[in-house]
């Protein structure tokens, strides 16, 4: 896993963008993949540790995608 922040979260569609220097130009982020207890969100700026790949395919414009988000402690 890496360290990474999420520039942006789409809470409503429930999906965003992180970056890290793993991946440049962005990794695509899905909430199905943020292992946390209850509601799954994130917000901009916020610090995650991040495992990802790529997947061979640009999803939804993004080279890298996201496989599991870990959020990190306040």
């Amino acid at each position: 896993m890496v360290t990474a922040t999420v520039r942006e979260w789409r809470e409503e569609e429930g999906w965003g963008v992180l970056d890290s220097p793993e991946t440049p130009g962005g990794c695509w982020g899905h909430y199905s993949h943020i292992r946390m207890e209850g509601f799954r969100t994130l917000a901009a700026g916020q610090r995650v540790e991040l495992q990802w790949e790529a997947p061979g395919f640009r999803q939804d414009g993004y080279d890298y995608r996201a496989v599991a988000i870990v959020p990190r402690p306040a």
